[in-house]
């Protein structure tokens, strides 16, 4: 009972943070409290001792026995605290034990003949489930589909550390080999702790040196300390009068029994964690000597896990029960007003072309470029749904009408030849139809020639010959001051990689003081009541750095770059996406060609047959970590620590009497979330060791797994997200963060073909229970998830895509006549 109390209060307690150092201090205190277990015993307990079935007694253990028992150890920690607990280490460490035992070769430990133990005050028949090697590998089997969540990347994660503890708990059995006797452990714990400390302090220092070991608080580690002592006395004393494999057992249950409720992907597998907890409580019990009333006792243990499951219902429950499920929820309005703006969109568009050329000059107040009657021909040929909003597109371009057509070609060029400017120039044959990209040091042009041979393949004789520069990288490149001072062609590029970029990329905004009061996430209910709890109902300007100060510590971009290379001045660069201070040129992005990206519908069930959660894998790009107090505020880190309820502050909408409140709690249901981290790349060792460290990472994930939900999760990683249209073609519904602006901003609405989520995060936990767990909610989402992939198929084919690049490639082609003089 000790023993297993003692196993369940280390588990719980431990972190990864902590637990070489706590080993190391476990296996200090060991020989301390193995002499007083000693001194303090009953003479019950020191006169029942295990009867050598070959040898009149142990053997003293050797030296090279000792190494390994404190190298496995130590391998074993280490692999814990880099990765947490393996799921299925202890598990399949039941089976293995077995075979010793079974074959004489391997060796037989010490007083077990034939499924019986010999014992001082008697002989035990030891139970024949428990006892057979198919039995138990049965149970362990289940043990480790269980707890490992059918995941077979762990399986082989896992092989080194369960090793590692086979070949320790084969030397604390074994007597039939010279090179590895058997461990008496009260004789042989003295110089085992002093080997296993050494390993152990020899990893710490490796730690410290290589990915600086984070600091830990004494009080923690010295209580964790303790008890790991404490297990290993009361288990050693066990293992003296059964075996060994019950270290095994006992610790698969401690470690089933710890785990946090609220990481349960659903109701059942809760439940099989639940069952788990008593197969391996039941296989501890059978291994130890008959003792009717200690083992009544031991079953008191099963309520841990049984409290904690049905808390864990009771709580997801109650949290249901206070959902609003009326008709004042403020998503519902916030759907119904979008859908009227969607609605005046689509009713907007010209039909002719002089309506059309009309439009032109009434939005822009200038004529369309040569060619633009054409380009109408060809969008009504194709049914473009947008005519006339490629409002982006003009902003975009519109700063460029202070350069003459000479000087916007020769901005071109010495851009491209700028030391690391990182740009593909770009020419489109006119009479081919065809596009060549070069680069002055890269090869693999990330299918930019691809793109734009696909979109634009059939238009020759339409478009006149264009040069024009593309972004190879993934963050956006340009930011052009309200007034340009000297010449037109004048530019300056600055590195501003893995540092804070917020001075820089707003250092244009005129009135941010002024500004920064106004909210894009306003806090209403559809009752018109305040309810403190910020959607986002005004999209461009939540995308707006100017109006809001607060993202300066809440975006890896703003943060730490993982490059940042900005031209300051007119530099015509065409990038996949842009920031709200900056005046890159936006295009469709190739990654949306890329096979990675496509959608596959036979990957796609429909709506009722996924999962009623959010899903998100994938990694911690976004920004690149240079400090410890960087990453916790990156835009991925906080979605995941969010999602995975590590901070536990979370925001709620309740409706009483007819009036919604905001309310605070630490609550989240983990049934409604599948988001984690499959790699932590962009960071210095130290910095990406802390985050596996805090996160609960997945080692693998598919790359359509996403489709099997019913909401799906979109946000930045460097750039924009190339998995967006792939989610957005689907049956499921898309939520997306995001601070980029894309090509498809003008046709795209919010709240009609995905749900925007703000950069804070605060109304996500609340949006995910009311579109998840009300029948009004799940039929908004269902709608949203039809219309987002309805307007994929009518406004974002591949053939819309040309529509946008024909017409860009005439805006820039005016752009950089070498007769244009500069307009007004």
């Amino acid at each position: 009972m000790a023993g297993l109390l003692c196993l369940i209060v280390t588990d719980f307690l431990s972190s990864r943070q902590s637990e070489l150092c706590a080993e190391m201090l476990g296996w200090m205190l060991l020989p301390i409290v193995l002499e007083v277990a000693r001194r303090s015993g009953s003479p019950r307990d020191r006169t029942t001792t295990l009867v050598p079935s070959s040898e009149a007694q142990r053997q003293p253990a050797s030296k090279t026995a000792l190494w390994v028992v404190a190298l496995g150890v130590g391998i074993v920690s280490l692999s814990k605290a880099e990765n947490g607990m393996i799921g299925f280490l202890q598990p399949a460490l039941t089976p293995l034990l077995l075979i010793p035992q079974k074959y004489p070769g391997l060796g037989r430990e010490p007083g077990i003949e034939s499924g019986t133990m010999t014992i001082t005050s008697g002989v035990l028949s030891i139970s024949t489930f428990s006892d057979t090697i198919w039995g138990t590998a049965v149970v362990a089997v289940l043990l480790i589909c269980t707890v490992s969540d059918w995941d077979p990347r762990l399986y082989v994660l896992s092989a080194i550390p369960v090793v590692a503890l086979l070949v320790v708990f084969i030397i604390l059995a074994h007597n039939g080999s010279r090179l590895f006797r058997p461990l008496d452990i009260e004789k042989a714990v003295l110089p085992l702790s002093l080997r296993v400390v050494a390993v152990l302090a020899t990893l710490i220092c490796a730690e410290t040196f290589a990915f600086d070991f984070p600091k830990i608080e004494t009080g923690p580690i010295l209580t964790l300390g303790v008890m790991k002592a404490l297990t290993w006395c009361f288990m050693a004393q066990t293992a003296g009068q059964s075996s060994w494999r019950i270290v095994s057992t006992a610790a698969t249950f401690s470690m089933v029994a710890t785990i946090d409720p609220f990481t349960y992907s659903s109701d059942t597998h809760a439940f099989l964690h639940l069952a788990g907890s008593h197969i391996s409580l039941g296989q501890t019990i059978h291994l130890l000597p008959s003792h009717p009333k200690l083992k009544r006792a031991l079953w008191s243990l099963s309520l841990i896990p049984v409290v904690v499951f049905i808390r864990n219902i009771l709580d997801i429950r109650a949290a249901q029960s206070s959902l609003i499920h009326s008709q004042n929820h403020p998503i519902e309005l916030l759907v119904q007003n979008a859908k009227l703006n969607f609605e005046a969109l689509l009713k907007s568009q010209s039909e002719t072309y002089p309506a059309a050329h009309a439009e032109y000059i009434r939005r822009y107040g200038v004529q369309p470029p040569p060619g633009f009657e054409a380009w109408f021909e060809y969008a009504k040929l194709h049914d473009s749904p947008i005519i006339d909003d490629f409002d982006t597109l003009y902003r975009a371009i519109s700063p460029f009408w202070g350069q003459t057509g000479k000087e916007f070609l020769d901005v071109m060029d010495r851009a491209y030849n700028a030391r690391d400017s990182e740009l593909w120039l770009c020419e489109f044959s006119g009479d081919l139809a065809r596009t060549s990209c070069t680069h002055p040091h890269r090869t693999r042009d990330r299918s930019i020639q691809l793109l734009f041979n696909t979109a634009l393949g059939e238009l020759r004789g339409a478009l006149p010959n264009v040069k024009f520069l593309v972004n190879h990288l993934d963050e956006p490149r340009v930011i052009v001051p309200p007034d340009p001072s000297g010449p037109g062609d004048q530019f300056g590029l600055t590195d501003s990689s893995r540092r804070s970029a917020w001075d820089l990329l707003t250092r244009f905004c005129s009135s941010q003081g002024d500004q920064a009061g106004h909210q894009s996430q306003e806090p209403y209910t559809g009752s018109g009541q305040p309810s403190a709890l910020a959607f986002v109902t005004d999209h461009r300007s939540a995308l707006d750095l100017c109006r809001h100060p607060e993202y300066r510590a809440m975006h890896g971009m703003l943060l730490s770059p993982a490059t940042l290379r900005l031209f300051e001045g007119l530099v015509p660069t065409l990038s996949t996406g842009s920031l709200s201070t900056m005046s890159d040129i936006l295009y469709p992005s190739p990654a949306y060609i890329e096979p990675e990206f496509q959608y596959c519908p036979d990957h796609d069930p429909p709506w009722d047959q996924k999962r009623n959660a959010l899903y998100w894998a994938g990694s911690t790009t976004g920004g690149f970590v240079t400090s410890s107090a960087q990453w916790p505020h990156f835009h991925r880190q906080r979605f995941v620590q969010l999602a995975q309820n590590l901070d536990g502050r979370h925001s709620y909408l309740q409706e009483i009497d007819g009036q919604i409140h905001l309310t605070k709690s630490p609550f989240l249901n983990g049934r409604l979330f599948d988001v984690a981290f499959t790699k932590t790349p962009q960071c210095e060792p130290q910095y990406c060791r802390q985050q596996r460290s805090y996160f609960r990472l997945k080692p693998w994930a598919h790359r359509d797994l996403a489709l099997h939900s019913r909401l799906v999760f979109d946000t930045d990683g460097n750039g924009i997200s190339g998995r967006f249209y792939k989610l957005l073609a689907s049956n499921s519904a898309v939520l997306k963060q995001t601070l980029m602006r894309e090509w498809h901003d003008d046709r795209l609405l919010p709240w009609v073909h995905y749900l925007p989520v703000s950069l804070g995060l605060e109304e996500l936990p609340e949006m995910v229970s009311y579109l998840t767990s009300t029948e009004a909610g799940r039929m908004i989402a269902a709608e949203i998830a039809g219309s987002g992939r309805g307007w994929f198929e009518t406004a974002l084919r591949e053939v819309d895509r040309s529509v946008y690049l024909y017409r860009l490639l005439l805006e820039i082609a005016r752009l950089q006549d070498p007769e244009r003089m500069v307009l007004c």
